[in-house]
């Protein structure tokens, strides 16, 4: 009997000692895995933690170390708290997946001891468009307010670039902002790796001779590219077929005013057909800004030739003006003063600010965007085009037929707000899918009569449709007759989104699967009740505090009860 019980405790030490080697050689064997497999998984709902296929692209193809200097630091309020821990937790995920090492470190440019040296890195990051935020806080009732900068700065050992991460539309609430910037978060920063580590440049096309580009020559449209893209001007007139547009990526039409010849709107028909992506902005009424002082002038429909290709495609830009209560403002000469002219900008409702925007990645939570003279689009049938409106006009807005009235004296009075009957006008759409050539079941134009490529439909081409060309061109800053950046509006001195715009949509359409695809997460806001947060308080504390240290207590005492039954000794 005593010989049994040493036979089965030897087996149970046997099967122990099997049981701890096979333990370890299973942690070894997913340690060694961990080492040649990656794996990473996400329990979250909205998948909050996981990167798109075109995220982990990039960070792939890193090959040397990166470092990133998280402005946002210092001691912060819970909101902002929690945005720089999703900055910290993106980059240390991006780390996971990168072909080089991707370090961080917090650093507040206010905490920069020499004022001299605090002021020259604060005019520096306002060269990546990172200013100071003000922000204010309560702390033991007292109301504080201090400087902030949401951004970062991304550096290799050679070059170095960055980004503001706290963006929004400026009608949201601050938890609005906040939670938009961390869906943002991942587009954001591997755009700005992107920049970095890039060894390529694609090239877009922008088409000259038919008046466009008249008030900056392109260079706003250049200066927004610039970074990304290869930026040409081409006369439609001197290409020979459609294989010399094909060399571009994505070809721009901004504001002509003179007609596109039939040869000219084949080489684009069958640019699409052929996968092309085209940008355009068509002014479909002419009017001369000189003559609306005094007795004012006439807005008037002029042909581009390009009218029927786009109702074949799927919209028409109608020969009317858009006003809208949400105006901008345009610079008139109010008298002199001495020798000098003075200018003051009066309010113009021909120009749209836009700030109500689609749930389109292009546009998702953009900030308000400036139209000067726009007209409104209606989408027409086009079987296999599918058709998303980008851009909306505000809430009192309304359109003016041709022939349109254009004074200076007409803004003398406040215009009355019942005229403005109309809301959310598409300014921009977007159109995707297959299109059929305007030239189908048509003669070709004598040039292209035996085309032996010409193409009835499409294989995946995109356009996006504005009916305004001047968002595309920058105005001028008065003192110096200097061309100004997109947006840039020396008569408000707000800068708008048209910029930002202009790079989303060359963004989509060049590559709709590339990055531009990771602003389509969404992360649900989840506030809690306050009322029932206040009358609940005590009962969830003691679930959550009092309820599991009871339980623990009880299953111990029923273990040491049951313990003692077991092995008392009987008498």
């Amino acid at each position: 009997m005593k010989q049994q019980s040493v036979d089965i405790r030897q087996k149970k030490r046997k099967r122990l000692v099997m049981g701890i080697v096979l333990l370890g050689v299973l942690l070894m064997t997913i340690f060694l895995l961990s080492k040649f497999a990656r794996y990473r998984i996400d329990l979250t709902e909205e998948k909050r933690y996981s990167l798109h296929a075109s995220t982990k692209e990039i960070l792939e193809a890193v090959e040397e170390p990166l470092e990133v200097d998280i402005l946002l630091s210092g001691k912060l309020p819970g909101g902002m708290r929690r945005f720089q821990q999703n900055i910290k937790a993106t980059l240390e995920t991006f780390n996971a997946y990168s072909g080089a090492p991707i370090s961080s470190r917090y650093f507040d440019p206010m905490g920069i001891e020499s004022n001299k040296e605090k002021e020259e890195y604060i005019i520096y990051l306002s060269e990546f468009g990172i200013n100071p935020t003000n922000l204010f806080a309560t702390e033991n009732g007292t109301q504080t307010s201090r400087l902030i900068f949401p951004g970062v700065i991304i550096r290799n050992a050679t070059h170095e670039t960055g980004g503001l991460l706290l963006k929004g539309n400026r009608g949201m609430s601050p938890d609005q902002t906040l939670n938009l910037s961390v869906e943002n978060l991942e587009y954001e920063l591997i755009n700005m790796i992107r920049k970095l580590t890039s060894r390529e440049k694609r090239a877009v096309a922008m088409i000259t001779n038919h008046g466009e580009l008249q008030d900056d020559q392109g260079f706003g449209i250049v200066e927004a590219l610039s970074e990304d893209y290869e930026v040409y001007k081409v006369p439609l007139q001197q290409a020979k077929s459609v294989e010399d547009l094909l060399s571009f990526d994505a070809v721009i039409v901004a504001g002509p005013r003179d007609a596109y010849s039939e040869r000219e709107v084949y080489l684009l028909d069958q640019y699409l057909m052929r996968g092309g992506k085209l940008l355009l902005g068509i002014d479909p009424l002419a009017v001369d800004m000189e003559k609306a002082g005094g007795e004012g002038t006439v807005a008037v429909g002029f042909e581009t030739g390009l009218d029927r290709m786009l109702y074949k495609y799927g919209v028409r830009i109608n020969k009317d003006l858009i006003q809208d209560m949400n105006f901008g403002y345009y610079p008139v000469v109010a008298g002199e003063f001495g020798n000098q002219s003075q200018i003051v900008p009066l309010p113009w409702p021909f120009y749209v600010v836009a700030n109500t925007m689609s749930d389109h990645v292009i546009v998702k939570g953009f900030d308000q965007v400036m139209f000067r003279m726009v007209s409104s689009l209606d989408t027409v049938k086009a079987t296999g085009v599918e058709k998303t409106p980008l851009i909306f006009s505000g809430q009192y807005s309304r359109k003016m037929p041709q022939p349109v009235r254009v004074a200076f004296e007409d803004m003398s009075q406040e215009p009355a707000i019942s005229l403005f009957d109309q809301s959310h006008l598409p300014l921009a759409y977007l159109l995707e899918g297959t299109f059929s050539s305007v030239y189908k079941d048509r003669f070709l134009p004598k040039a292209f009569e035996d085309d032996p490529d010409f193409r009835e439909n499409s294989t995946g081409g995109a356009l996006i449709v504005t009916g305004d060309g001047d968002w595309l061109q920058g105005l001028h800053d008065a003192p110096s007759g200097d061309p100004l950046p997109l947006g840039v509006d020396p008569n408000s001195e707000v800068n708008f989104a048209n910029r930002e715009l202009l790079q989303n949509m060359m963004k989509y359409l060049v590559d709709p699967d590339g990055i531009m695809a990771t602003r389509s997460k969404e992360l649900k806001i989840r506030p809690l009740d306050k009322k029932r947060v206040q009358s609940e308080k005590t009962m969830w504390q003691f679930i959550n505090v009092a309820l599991p240290v009871g339980v623990v207590l009880v299953i111990g005492l029923i273990k040491v009860y049951l313990r003692r039954r077991k092995y008392a000794v009987r008498r």
